[in-house]
């Protein structure tokens, strides 16, 4: 009899909190438009629609959580089954969690890095 796969309660709650900063940063967008149309009118004189960087933005950071999550999850499955078998691996099992979880931190820096060219 086949088992039903199942999601991982941690995948589960990044994807939640990656569609909330998501949401978060769209819905901040119409404070932001005003005051970036008004700098890029002055500076330029046509003005690149900056709701693109926003959607690029949230998509960084809702991405590379989501595959963190997914990474974290497999990783760390494998390793608690590791870890089970031989208790001395901890230190290894520990770098690769924490390299599986950099991709997350890796999103957030890029998202910041287009929050700040918007700005």
């Amino acid at each position: 009899m086949n088992k039903p796969i199942g999601i991982p309660a941690a995948l589960i709650a990044l994807t939640l909190f990656a569609g909330l900063a998501a949401t978060s940063l769209l819905l901040w967008s119409p404070d932001v438009l005003g005051a970036v149309d008004a700098a890029a009118t002055a500076s330029k004189g046509a003005a690149l629609d900056p709701s693109w960087g926003l959607i690029g933005a949230a998509l960084a950071t809702g991405l590379s959580s989501l595959g963190a999550g997914f990474a974290v999850a497999k990783v760390g499955t494998a390793a608690v089954g590791a870890l089970a078998e031989k208790p001395e691996l901890f230190g290894r099992l520990l770098i690769f969690i924490g390299l599986a979880e950099g991709i997350a931190i890796y999103g957030l820096i890029v998202s910041i890095l287009i929050l700040n060219r918007l700005a």
